[in-house]
């Protein structure tokens, strides 16, 4: 699970709904404070993930002088969903990504997407890749999750699909090292209990079967393509981020003492490395 830093926003940020054809959507929106911005970007979040993962990327990113929007997919934390799982088939959910795209409003897109976030991101570009100016694949590899990342998936499904949200928190938390469980606090208990159980069955499902489709990515030309990871990855092996930016031809970037989530484990080095690919774009 993402830990961001903290659930509060920066300054140059609002929380806010982003109104589109396919319903609402809870973002976090972060503007430059002087000047108009030189573009506009689309931050998707991962598995049990929430618009907040991005939150410690925002500021310095509206400071190198882009408007920057993270949201929550729907079942995410604060966008309510369906208890349909067809809801949450991976294209629907790429042509969620299409809508926002459309709602924003801005010219074409910077997209990023990280973990799950990069799989429905990537599918969403293979539908229509006209909204995007880039497209920035954050530790999301190029196929199905690790097997031993993959049997946690699975395991966790089979619970909720027995359990209340409130006893699978409860019971997450009973494995996790006695420093993560007092540090964390209630705001990563609240998005828990927001998020739709049959959201997180259904996306944890696509994150073990889903297939590689990194040359289907690298054919849509020219659009131009970051791939950016942590040095270390317990939820895909950090070589096939390697051998997925030489197969795209795309800018590859490793983030020093970084994991899965470089945006909250080193989020100025991260932050730096997206601007300066935007720049060049």
């Amino acid at each position: 699970m993402s830990r961001p830093p903290t659930f509060l926003p920066p300054p140059c940020t609002r929380a806010d709904v982003l109104r589109t054809s396919r319903g609402d959507f809870a973002v976090l929106d972060a503007r430059p404070e002087n000047g108009p911005a030189k573009g506009t970007a689309l931050l998707l979040p991962g598995y049990t993930g929430s618009k907040e993962d991005f939150i410690a990327l925002l500021e310095p990113l509206a400071h190198a002088g882009y408007r920057v929007v993270s949201v929550d997919g729907r079942g995410q934390y604060q966008t309510p969903g369906p208890p349909d799982p067809d809801a949450y088939a991976q294209r629907e959910l790429a042509l969620d990504v299409l809508a926002q795209a459309e709602a924003l409003d801005s010219g074409p897109l910077h997209l990023l997407g990280h973990s799950l976030g990069g799989q429905i991101s990537r599918a969403a570009v293979l539908l229509d890749p006209a909204p995007f100016r880039t497209f920035t694949v954050m530790s999301s590899g190029p196929a199905a999750i690790a097997p031993g990342q993959g049997q946690k998936v699975q395991l966790l499904s089979e619970v909720l699909g027995t359990m209340e949200m409130t006893e699978v928190w409860d019971a997450m938390r009973a494995f996790e090292p006695p420093e993560e469980a007092e540090t964390d606090g209630e705001d990563l208990r609240r998005r828990w209990l927001l998020h739709n159980p049959v959201q997180l069955i259904t996306t944890g499902r696509q994150l073990t079967v889903e297939p590689d489709r990194v040359d289907e990515l690298a054919a849509v030309q020219p659009l131009p393509k970051h791939v950016i990871s942590g040095e270390h990855d317990d939820t895909w092996p950090v070589p096939l981020f390697d051998d997925m930016a030489r197969r795209l031809g795309a800018l590859r970037t490793i983030v020093a003492g970084a994991g899965h989530s470089p945006n909250t484990d080193r989020p100025g080095e991260t932050a730096a490395a997206i601007a300066g690919f935007w720049s060049r774009h």
